[in-house]
């Protein structure tokens, strides 16, 4: 508490120690000086060092990508504090001229999301809700209504709704096994809602003002126009000839060879021999030896290799199988993880507790576990069947279609989160005696009502008649 304390106390003597300059003639280094000391600066100011600090603690004692993503948030609100101060010094520009004076922010944005792409991380879900949430920052380019965009307050709670929730993946795995990655999440979640959001309310509830007697923002250089195509040489080396004399070209000549022969002319007559009806060479059916021979070549994935390992001796990673109906894993603990990529019509078995499964991109897989410490995920799926025969804390599905969930009495109090995902069905235990399976269909289309000042979302039912 003392450390901030002076912190602050020797930002405001550096902010009296430049106010002592202002009886100078005033010109652009005064504009730049009376911004930087606005109201609204120093609070953001305040932001990125209660908040933005506290998540910057946190990831420092992570390390690795959860440092290095954290690193680019720093970058970003340093970007939007630049941009707010010139806000203050620039008149408001048109839409191209906003794209250009945003390009700092954008560029940070772009390289949040570029460290999500290519294979999925050990901490792809803190990548993602970084990635996620700095969309929050493009608040301010809010210029009104008519703009199609929510309000700069809304806007922020929106964003942050969207990166939640891979927060809340954060905080469900690391729960009861790492105290610094949920101090981690639960710092991100403050340094937007309240931080970012009480900030915006009270600074910028209707978007950023612009200055009225500022200067105008820099266009974007235009590309050069291409140059003229040379003009026609007015100089023949041949002499002139009349125009019925020269010979044809192109498209005249191919018409003119057409005419001057008969239609059928160059064709040959098909016998009975040549049609393919009467061929012995082929015939419409498939033999058992075309058969066999094209079922023993063995399927491998174009992405590469197919895989079943364990890294590290952490981490079980299966990948590209194809067409594999008795993948198993038998000897795994409660501190390893599963990870399926890749593999499409494949049946794999997990025999014993494990603490986290992921199963991405697959098609037509299933797969079969006993217990779950953390999560079992399904994500980029297509025709997936996933069954529990022990328990499992929570379950999500994230943009995938054709999902069926098989639970077992022992894992009925299982938490199913979805996201971007149709057709999924859970197949629980009947409570009669023959212990049939009962489908439950869970909805994936909602209907939103405003009462009592908010939002009221309730799955749609049909009826049939």
């Amino acid at each position: 508490m003392e450390e901030k304390l002076i912190q602050r106390l020797e930002s405001a003597v550096a902010r009296l120690e430049s106010l002592s300059i202002g009886s100078q003639p005033r010109g652009i280094g005064h504009d730049a000086i009376a911004a930087s000391t606005d109201p609204s600066i120093i609070a953001f100011e305040d932001l990125l060092t209660e908040y933005v600090g506290k998540v910057s603690t946190a990831a420092a004692k992570i390390g690795g990508q959860v440092q290095d993503i954290t690193n680019v948030l720093n970058e970003a609100f340093s970007v939007q504090k630049e941009l707010l101060i010139k806000v203050k010094q620039t008149k408001k520009p048109d839409m191209v001229g906003l794209g250009e004076f945003l390009k700092p922010l954008n560029e940070k944005l772009m390289k949040a999301i570029s460290m999500t792409e290519g294979r999925r991380s050990d901490f792809f879900n803190h990548l993602k809700a970084v990635a996620e949430s700095l969309t929050a920052l493009a608040w301010i380019s809010y210029t009104g209504k008519d703009q199609g965009m929510s309000m700069p307050i809304a806007h922020v709670e929106e964003s942050w709704q969207a990166a939640e929730f891979y927060n809340n993946k954060v905080l469900v795995e690391y729960r009861n096994k790492d105290s610094n990655h949920v101090e981690w999440a639960r710092a991100l979640k403050e340094l937007y809602v309240p931080g970012l959001r009480n900030y915006v309310k009270s600074h910028y509830p209707l978007g950023p003002v612009w200055s009225a007697t500022g200067s105008a923002v820099a266009a974007p250089p235009k590309a050069p126009a291409p140059p003229p195509p040379p003009p026609a040489s007015l100089f023949s080396l041949e002499p002139s000839q009349p125009s019925s004399s020269r010979p044809k070209e192109g498209m005249a000549a191919v018409f003119q060879e057409i005419s001057s022969k008969p239609v059928t002319a160059g064709l040959r007559k098909v016998t009975d021999d040549m049609k393919t009806k009467n061929r012995a060479d082929r015939a419409g059916f498939v033999s058992a030896g075309e058969k066999e021979a094209r079922t023993s070549v063995p399927s491998f994935s174009k992405v590469g290799p197919p895989k079943l390992e364990l890294q590290m001796g952490r981490k079980w990673v299966v990948e590209n199988q194809i067409g594999r109906k008795d993948l198993l894993i038998d000897h795994c603990d409660s501190k390893q993880t599963v990870y399926i990529f890749g593999c499409k019509d494949s049946v794999l078995q997990i025999k014993g507790k494990v603490n986290n499964i992921t199963v991405d991109k697959c098609t037509k897989m299933g797969v079969v576990f006993t217990d779950v410490v953390a999560a079992c995920e399904i994500v980029n799926c297509n025709s997936v069947e996933v069954q529990c025969q022990g328990t499992a804390p929570t379950i999500s599905v994230d943009n995938s279609s054709g999902c069926q969930l098989y639970l077992t009495k022992d894992s009925l109090e299982a938490s199913i989160t979805t996201a971007k995902s149709s057709e999924i069905n859970v197949l629980v235990p009947a409570s009669g005696p023959d212990n049939d399976l009962v489908e439950h269909a869970l909805p994936q289309q909602y209907i939103h009502s405003y009462k009592n000042g908010q939002f009221v979302t309730t799955p749609v039912s049909h009826s049939g008649g």
